[in-house]
Order: structure tokens, then sequence, then C-alpha cells
């Protein structure tokens, strides 16, 4: 298998560190309890990360929770655990970013409350739009082919790497 990696360990760390100071510096001075949302899988590495970066920063109460849905047919979707997510900041988390479509409806179940803000979050993007969808703090932009596949490994709750496939 040919790997072409983009990310290793220290470089995804720095990315992470910069992305958890770049939420902080959006929530400065706000009250209102932080949700993060990882989308199960490496998603939810990345958010539980984020949350624990972020925390360094922030007065504001942080839980962290996951969303679940099939990335290719998404018709059930399920966050982990029943929450009133009226007036609080959601920061949506994924690994990488491609047409848009998981994001999307990973936002499905948060639409019957009123949060504060929603914001998304993701490692790696691509330039892949389909759904008006952009990550708003983003730790790596790379334009690939249709055809290319990013993968984002993970080990104790740390980023390892990412590559193209």
């Amino acid at each position: 298998m040919n790997r072409k990696y983009i990310l290793d360990q220290v470089t995804a760390a720095h990315k992470l560190q910069r992305m958890a100071l770049e939420v902080a510096e959006q929530l400065s001075g706000e009250a209102a309890p932080l949700v993060i949302i990882g989308v199960k899988g490496t998603g939810m590495v990345i958010a539980e990360k984020v949350a624990q970066l972020v925390r360094q920063y922030l007065t504001n109460p942080v839980q962290v929770m996951t969303v679940s849905l099939d990335k290719q047919l998404p018709k059930d979707i399920t966050l982990s655990e029943p929450i009133d997510l009226t007036g609080r900041h959601i920061l949506l988390v994924d690994d990488v970013t491609n047409s848009g479509r998981t994001l999307l409806y990973a936002l499905k179940p948060l639409l019957q409350y009123h949060p504060r803000t929603i914001h998304t979050l993701v490692l790696v993007e691509r330039m892949h739009k389909q759904f008006p969808v952009n990550a708003d703090f983003v730790g790596l932009s790379i334009a690939t082919t249709q055809e290319d596949h990013i993968q984002v490994d993970v080990a104790d709750g740390e980023v390892v790497s990412a590559y193209l496939l």
C-alpha cells in the first residue's frame, strides 16, 4: 500500500494545539458551557484531545459527546446522551472533511435546540465540497483528487499520522 504522509504525530499535535487556542480565543469572555461533539471513530479521538487542550485556556464547563451516523448513508443520527443544547456553544469535530456530508448530517440532531453558537473543527480539510458546510477550524487544508482517500491513524488518544492512499 502506497502511503503519502501529510501529517506526523508532532505536526498533528501542533495543529491540534493551535486549533484549541483558536477555539479558546473565539470563546474568550463567554460564560456559556462548551459541548464538543465528536463524530464517532477518529473524530471522537480528536474531540477528546481538543477538549483536553481547550480546558487549559477556558473557565467554561467543557463537555464531550459523540454523534453516531453512517457516513455513507446517514439516516439514523444519534447523540451519545440526551442533553438540552440550548444556550450552549457547540463544537462539532471530525478527522477529515471532504464533501461536507458528514458534518451536515451530524448537525441534524442539533437543530431541535437553540445553541448559542455552532462551530466545526477538522484536522484535515479536502477541497471537494458538495454540501454547504465549511470547517471553522482547520488543521491542514489539502487539494486532492476525488479518487484520493485520507486516513488518520490514532493510538492511545493521540493522532499518530495522516496520509493519502
